[in-house]
């Protein structure tokens, strides 16, 4: 076989070429530190770690997601115990308005202060977090959930909405609550009307109806147009339906006077109390009203008002006394509520803790597995450059040596 001169040199050549490049690449693997410098150096671990980074920036957006649900929460979690600190006070301002010893002026003074309450839980709830978003808006982030109408009575602007952030994957959390169902779907306690007849004979007076048991009225069936509680002597009655005729079955009781000479009447999850001397044939009705959800701040309102305008008479102690019966007991269901909320807050806290360190997990286990794929073993990698330093010189020694070759050179 022949070998042209040609031939040779571009064999040389080509040699030089390849041990060059193949020292090259172990030089930027060991300046770099990564075993994959092009996908086709490991066409399989360069899939794989495309996955992996896919889900390493998948798992940096959890983190981001957890973090600000977790500033979310944390701060509606602030204003709800501010609401519930405030309520608290609130009711004991209640307690103390129910002395029948204070007079119109220290009614009124109480009042003042329950307006300055009535103010401030007004303003926790428009909220805002730091990119001024309402915290109890629903969806609408930027629309002030809670205005005051010029009657003083107040309305809700937001929707029945919650933002939820995703913080893993399928698993989302509500980084809100709506304002209408933290502050104004509230059971009323006062959700019956109550009325004497104007014919009355005897000095019974009737008190507001108080729903004292939610459940009980809510299963109750009252008749169309409700009921009446009618006396056939002075301690014996029956509750008939607004037409007169008997309940099915009959309803019959006798008054009983309590501690304070007063007489309380239970039906239906309903409690009333009679002051003074029922006559024979007086009657009292009792009828369901459709304002089955108050909100908290008018709640405040009707008692605060009804404080401002109490009289110093036994009628307006009375009314004093059922205003202030009906607002502790709608002070309770508020605080209940917003309790209940601080629990589910607390729950979902619980769920982010939780899923942090699920995410931090699967983070360590993802650039452990990206470690393993990507970076280089460095003592092979000098051991390499060292092999390859000695083939590249073999193969320029050689190249010399060879490319002088000639067979004019025995022609002498």
């Amino acid at each position: 076989m022949r070998i042209s001169t040609i031939q040779a040199f571009n064999n040389g050549v080509n040699g030089l070429q390849t041990n060059y490049a193949s020292l090259t690449r172990t030089q930027q693997q060991i300046s770099t530190g990564m075993r994959i410098l092009s996908p086709a150096d490991d066409p399989v671990a360069s899939v794989r770690l495309l996955q992996l980074d896919q889900e390493a920036s998948r798992l940096s957006q959890y983190k981001a997601n957890l973090d600000a649900a977790e500033n979310s929460l944390t701060q509606e979690e602030i204003v709800l115990q501010s609401v519930v600190n405030i309520m608290q006070r609130i009711r004991e301002i209640a307690v103390q308005a129910g002395n029948g010893a204070l007079d119109s002026g220290d009614r009124a003074s109480l009042a003042q202060e329950l307006k300055q309450r009535e103010d401030e839980l007004f303003g926790l709830f428009n909220s805002q977090n730091a990119r001024g978003e309402y915290l109890f808006a629903g969806y609408q982030g930027k629309t002030q959930p809670f205005i005051r109408e010029p009657d003083g009575s107040y309305s809700y602007q937001g929707d029945e909405g919650q933002r939820f952030l995703e913080i893993a994957s399928g698993n989302q959390i509500a980084i809100n609550d709506n304002g209408k169902a933290l502050f104004l779907d509230i059971p009323n306690a006062n959700r019956v009307d109550t009325a004497a007849d104007p014919g009355n004979t005897g000095s019974a007076r009737i008190s507001l109806g108080q729903v004292e048991n939610k459940l009980a009225f809510d299963n109750q069936l009252y008749p169309l147009g409700g009921v009446q509680i009618v006396f056939s002597s002075t301690t014996d009655y029956e509750i008939v339906d607004s037409n007169g005729d008997p309940l099915a079955p009959p309803v019959t009781g006798q008054l009983s006077p309590n501690e304070d000479n007063e007489y309380t009447i239970r039906y239906g999850g309903v409690a009333i109390t009679l002051n003074g001397e029922p006559a024979a044939g007086d009657s009292f009705s009792i009828t369901p009203s459709g304002e089955e959800k108050r909100g908290i701040l008018d709640s405040i309102r009707v008692l605060r008002q009804a404080l401002e305008n109490a009289e110093d008479t036994p009628d307006g102690n009375l009314a004093t006394r059922d205003a202030v019966a009906v607002g502790l007991l709608n002070i309770d269901n508020a605080i209940g509520t917003v309790l209940s909320k601080q629990t589910e807050l607390g729950a979902r806290l619980n769920v982010i803790d939780t899923r942090r360190d699920e995410n931090l997990d699967l983070t360590l286990i993802n650039q452990s597995v990206t470690s393993e794929l990507q970076d280089l073993d460095y003592a092979e990698a000098l051991s390499r450059l060292s092999l390859q330093t000695v083939l590249l010189e073999a193969s320029q020694q050689s190249f010399v040596k060879i490319n002088g070759l000639s067979l004019f050179n025995l022609l002498r």
